[in-house]
């Protein structure tokens, strides 16, 4: 599975963030938005060229619980995180060379996490947590 939907595979994806200790790239969009939909199609082949690592796609109506208390006013929002915080979180110009790009650099220099963004999306689907 190249993308997780928490609206259609909810578990998998919770088993497969409990041990996981690489970037998870979540993209926060909008099933009625225009360029989601484009989007959607190039962050599904951009999530094979990065095997490596874990791609969520939600929909922040239908799982609003999975963004905390942030708010998205431009889609694409994207979050690039792992186990120690975010690498990034926020809005993207709608190509997907720029996540590629942004995804590299992170892969490059593990820098500090920053202390934006809504909570981490494994703590979000911690056992404890449901």
């Amino acid at each position: 599975m190249l993308v997780f939907n928490p609206l259609h595979n909810l578990s998998a994806l919770s088993a497969r963030l409990e041990a996981f200790q690489g970037l998870v790239i979540v993209c926060y969009c909008a099933q009625w938005c225009d360029t989601c939909k484009k989007y959607e199609t190039d962050f599904q082949q951009l999530a094979g060229e990065y095997p490596q690592h874990v791609f969520v796609w939600i929909d922040i109506e239908e799982n609003p619980e999975l963004l905390g208390d942030e708010d998205v006013e431009n889609f694409p929002t994207v979050s690039v995180q792992n186990a120690q915080g975010h690498r990034f979180f926020g809005t993207l110009m709608p190509y997907i060379s720029h996540l590629a790009r942004l995804i590299d650099q992170i892969e490059a220099n593990e820098g500090k996490a920053t202390a934006d963004g809504p909570p981490l999306l494994a703590s979000l689907l911690a056992p404890s947590a449901q």
